[in-house]
Formats: C-alpha cells, structure tokens, sequence
C-alpha cells in the first residue's frame, strides 16, 4: 500500500471511529448500506460531530467562532493550511468532490452551529425548525445524494425529517443543555406552557415543562408523520439514509417520554437502536 493511501485510510478510520464514539445513531446507520458508501456517509458524520463539538473545546465564543470559520474556508476553498492535517477535513473534501455535494448545505450546517456557542434562548419555534432543518436536515439531505437520491426529490422529507430528528434531540438533550445554561426549548412554546426558564436551568422537573415538552413533541411526530409518508414515494437505496428516524419514533413516542422527569428522558441502548435500524429495513420503504 502506498504512503497516500496509507493516509486515507487512516483519515476513514479516524472518521469512524470519532462517528462510533459520539453520533452512534448516524455510525449505525452506515451499516446498512452499500460498504462503499459508508465512508463518504461517516465522513460528511464526522464533520458534524467537529462542528457540534467545538463548544466543548472552547473557553470563549469567539475562538467558537474562529474554528467555524475554518470550517467555512474550507468548504469554500479558501482554508488557510494544508487540509491534510485534518483527517476529517481531507474526508469531507474528498466525499464532496466524489459526489458534488452542494458545498452551500455544508455552509448552512456551519452557520447554523454558531448558535451552539452561545447561551442566547431559541426564541420561537419557527426559529427552531429552522435550525433543526439547517442541522439535520442538511445530514439528512447530503446523505440521501451520497445514496443516489436527487436532491428535489427529497427536498420536503428531508426538511420534515430534520424538524423531528431536532426536537427529538433537543428534548433528549434537556439536562446537558441546561447544565451549560443552554435552552433550545423554544421561548413561546415554554411561555404558552408557563415553563420557567431558571427552572429549567435548576433542574427541576415542573407540571408546565412536561407540558411544554409534551406540545413540542406533537409538533415532532406530525413532521416525523409527514417525512415517513413522503418517503413512501423514495425507493432503494436513498431511502436509508433516513432510518434514523426509526429512532425518532421511538424517542417521541408516548412511552419514552412518560418517565415522570423531563431531566432523564428514556435512553436507548446500542443493541437496541442496532436492532431497531435493522428491523426498519425490513419494511417495504428502506429494503433498498
């Protein structure tokens, strides 16, 4: 093996091995596909780990900033320093020239990540959906083109899709992001509900935050309802790119939300999430 491809596949191990560790959802997603299109799907995985852990390496919003801002030169081609030193970039850039990968739905994920490094409350839930559809939705739609799916014909799946995945997340998510004084909650949605946002911040599980995760939760299974009946149409091998949702289903679903406290949502385990991929598969939508 050459010193070139050597590298290489030290970048697609690196890229895996970081996907595995901190976004399993989408590392076992790649299982159930093509073996040649796992590396391009765990490369676009891992640079939206890079981009959604930068606030965990940095002190300061601004450095935030400036690692994203890296991240933007890069996809614009106008990244100071070799790529190389980077196996995720060096992944990403060769999964984008393989497959076009339309670098603006790239830019739009980085955009959207600076609203990570910030405490600033989601202010409404238009707001949200909109961050959910420039973070998810980005992965869901750029994973469907590495899968072969044409980038119109999933276009409103892929925006349902990633509205449900996000507030799936958000509500998974509620006491890691409180704890950092974070609130993805949409404000209007915890004001209709009389939710309070230093409870929240304390911890504390109240009859009006159960309420308002309970109404953001509706407004997730109607968009997760609209992904599923619109991949009804998308056959073969794309349509993978969206059993993810299999894990939102059963995220929002009544029982895994009825656990008394908002703080300690129901977890899955990875057999578990492994085993509900696989059982989707078997349906007539994601045989592929």
């Amino acid at each position: 093996m050459s010193e070139s491809h050597s590298k290489a596949a030290d970048n697609a191990a690196y890229c895996a091995q970081l996907v595995r560790d901190h976004d399993f959802e989408r590392y076992a997603t790649t299982l159930f596909v093509s073996q040649h299109l796992r590396r391009p799907l765990l490369a676009l995985a891992a640079f939206n780990v890079e981009l959604s852990r930068i606030r965990d390496h940095v002190s300061q919003p601004l450095t935030g900033e400036i690692r994203l801002q890296w991240w933007r030169d890069l996809i614009d081609d106008v990244a100071r320093g070799s790529v190389e030193a980077s196996p995720v970039a060096a992944e990403l850039m060769a999964a984008v020239a393989e497959y076009d990968l339309p670098r603006r739905d790239l830019s739009r994920l980085a955009d959207a990540r600076v609203f990570d490094l910030y405490d600033d409350p989601m202010p409404s839930l238009a707001v949200f959906e909109r961050y959910c559809d420039d973070t998810a939705g980005r992965l869901f739609a750029l994973s469907a083109q590495i899968l072969g799916a044409a980038p119109d014909a999933v276009a409103d799946a892929v925006h349902h899709a990633g509205v449900a995945q996000g507030i799936a997340e958000a509500i998974e998510n509620l006491s890691l992001h409180a704890a950092r004084k974070q609130l993805y909650l949409p404000q209007d949605v915890l004001a209709e509900a009389g939710a309070m946002e230093a409870d929240i911040f304390a911890g504390r599980p109240t009859p009006q935050l159960t309420a308002a995760i309970g109404g953001l939760a509706v407004v997730a299974r109607e968009h997760l309802g609209k992904a599923l009946f619109l991949l009804r149409e998308q056959k073969g091998e794309a349509a993978r790119a969206f059993l993810p949702l299999a894990v939102v289903r059963r995220a929002l679903s009544h029982d895994s939300l009825a656990t008394g406290n908002p703080f300690t949502p129901q977890s899955i385990s990875r057999l578990r999430m492994l085993w509900t991929m696989w059982r989707v598969t078997k349906s007539e939508a994601f045989r592929g």
